[in-house]
């Protein structure tokens, strides 16, 4: 068994598999509650979602941000991403585990890669942000050392009320 393992996207192939779950993750998004469909019907209408993925390569190319796989048993079961927002700033986005690979430690396994390749990549603090309902999430993100800040860009009006926003300082 090869168990849990995180990489760095570097195949197409790799690239195929994070936008499946990306679109997974944006399907589990608009059936978690109704706020949260709200927001995303708001935010990632289906034309704007499959925008971002015919660029989620460049707008994560290295060096300025990565996007990570996570595998189990070589199976995909999860990805996560960052870029660069600013001088020294990086913003974590789509961290995502499928279902099946949930209470594996995937979340965490991909969170600390995270934080360790920006600061690797020299970044001084890394942005995020999750739906005020995704209590595991928070509760992951400040095991994790993340501290809740205010919003840290532009908003829709009305739209902060979904969010909860954090920042750690490498």
């Amino acid at each position: 068994m090869a168990g849990l393992t995180v990489r760095q996207v570097s195949e197409s192939a790799d690239l195929d598999a994070v936008r499946a779950l990306c679109w997974e993750y944006r399907d589990y998004l608009l059936n978690f509650s109704d706020e949260v469909r709200e927001a995303v019907s708001f935010t990632y209408q289906k034309e704007t979602y499959a925008a971002l993925m015919d660029v989620l390569a460049d707008k994560h190319a290295r060096p300025q941000g990565i996007i990570l796989l996570a595998e189990l048993d070589g199976v995909p079961v999860g990805c996560g991403m960052y870029h660069r927002i600013g001088e020294g700033d990086a913003e974590i986005k789509r961290v995502y585990v499928r279902d099946a690979a949930r209470g594996t430690g995937a979340g965490l396994t991909l969170s600390r890669a995270l934080i360790d390749k920006a600061r690797a990549d020299g970044y001084q603090r890394i942005l995020l942000d999750t739906s005020r309902q995704f209590v595991h999430a928070q509760k992951l993100y400040e095991k994790l050392g993340f501290q809740a800040r205010g919003p840290y860009s532009e908003l829709p009006p009305g739209y902060e009320k979904f969010l909860v926003f954090y920042e750690i300082t490498l």
